[in-house]
């Protein structure tokens, strides 16, 4: 049975993450049998009308336009991060420092001193007690679990080679307004830090590996936009008057990656593949088998063993919707998918499940400092046109 003490969260952000995090919180405890009660107390926004309505429709039992206060209330247990990443490392050192629990959306931060402070900072909460983690939520959707499970079990043997993509559309349009994704100051960087950091999450975390290396190449094709009214969500809520705005972040990134277990990576982040709504994909390659994981297909894997009989080898379809499957016994009978914000639940779901055992979670804010070392790494490399070697003869 559940505690009789109630989890109270604290949510600081209102738009596309908001959301994504509000639907988990409510659904969490509904589908799930969780160890604590967990109580949705009171939502943080910027526009005091904005968040009114945000808390009405989302399920918060208060609004706020201050986070400093909400963190510091004495019946908040746990302080949810939805914000641009400019604000993450201020509010993430004053809930840890309050004592608070602490989810915080990926990138952990904007550089790495300030993902370094985060994990210093967690680190020494965590000896009183305290849990932190970051939201790469791709983790606990439940095909890439399992794949993980897979590769873990040595399924795949020595592991070889990592594909990895993630490939969006949504601001291939010159005319898509100039939301804070496209402002460094405010997001740190582009398509790379976005969405690129989903991807080497999970290569590591899939492959049980860190990347050590990297040679990268950055692209901006769309360097100025409309300039927004006053939106900061994904697409913008439309352009003010004709006024035009720089784009200070990359729309593209792509990068080989060294591994220290010896395998070769090949990335790719960008925003710019027309069609691709949401194509986050990884392939690993061993010494006896491969694995492949497409969230446009989100319920299934793609599995090779190579010990199979002659004539009989093939890429087999694995059905991700078992009870046997990671998360999935709470859920529908087997076939009947999940979609997008189930891996946010799960999220919620192991949060609370940490907090009330008193363990750490990953991935920790340790773990998103690594990532943070990967993007830095990015980034210094396709500044350094040198290691770019011309092919002879080409023009």
């Amino acid at each position: 049975m559940p505690s009789t003490t109630p989890l109270r969260v604290a949510m600081i952000g209102t738009a596309f993450m908001g959301r994504a995090h509000s639907q988990a919180w409510r659904v969490a405890p509904r589908m799930f049998e969780l160890p604590r009660e967990v109580e949705m107390a009171v939502i943080v926004g910027r526009d005091p009308g904005r968040t009114d309505a945000a808390a009405r429709q989302m399920g918060w039992q208060e609004a706020s336009t201050d986070w400093r206060s909400a963190v510091e209330r004495p019946d908040i247990d746990i302080v949810d991060i939805c914000t641009p990443g400019d604000s993450h490392e201020e509010i993430a050192l004053a809930a840890l420092a309050a004592g608070k629990h602490v989810l915080c959306e990926k990138p952990l931060a904007n550089t790495v001193p300030e993902a370094e402070r985060m994990a210093a900072a967690a680190r020494e909460a965590a000896r009183r007690g305290i849990v932190a983690m970051c939201g790469f939520s791709y983790r606990r959707t439940p095909a890439v679990a399992l794949m993980q499970q897979i590769v873990a079990e040595g399924r795949l043997g020595d592991i070889r080679h990592v594909r990895a993509q993630y490939l969006q559309d949504w601001i291939s349009d010159p005319e898509a307004p100039l939301t804070w994704r496209l402002d460094k100051e405010k997001a740190g960087s582009g398509a790379l830090g976005d969405i690129g950091a989903h991807i080497i999450d999970s290569a590591q975390w899939v492959t049980d590996s860190l990347i050590t290396a990297v040679s990268a190449q950055l692209r901006t094709f769309v360097t100025e936009r409309p300039v927004l009214g006053d939106s900061v969500g994904l697409g913008g809520r439309g352009a003010a008057g004709g006024e035009r705005g720089p784009v200070t972040v990359d729309d593209a990134a792509a990068f080989t990656a060294t591994f220290d277990n010896g395998a070769l990576g090949v990335f790719e982040a960008t925003r710019m593949a027309l069609g691709r709504r949401n194509a986050n994909r990884i392939e690993v390659n061993g010494s006896t088998g491969s694995i492949a994981f497409d969230f446009e297909r989100m319920n299934e894997l793609e599995y090779y063993d190579a010990a199979d009989e002659p004539g009989r080898q093939g890429f087999r379809r694995i059905q991700v919707t078992e009870p046997e499957h990671p998360y999935l016994a709470a859920w529908w009978p087997a076939g009947h998918g999940l979609g997008y914000e189930h891996a946010f639940v799960h999220e919620a779901v192991d949060l609370v499940r940490a907090i009330d055992a008193g363990e750490p979670i990953h991935p920790s804010f340790d773990d998103a400092t690594q990532v943070q070392r990967v993007l830095a790494a990015v980034e210094a490399s396709a500044a350094d046109e040198s290691r770019l070697t011309p092919v002879e003869g080409s023009k």
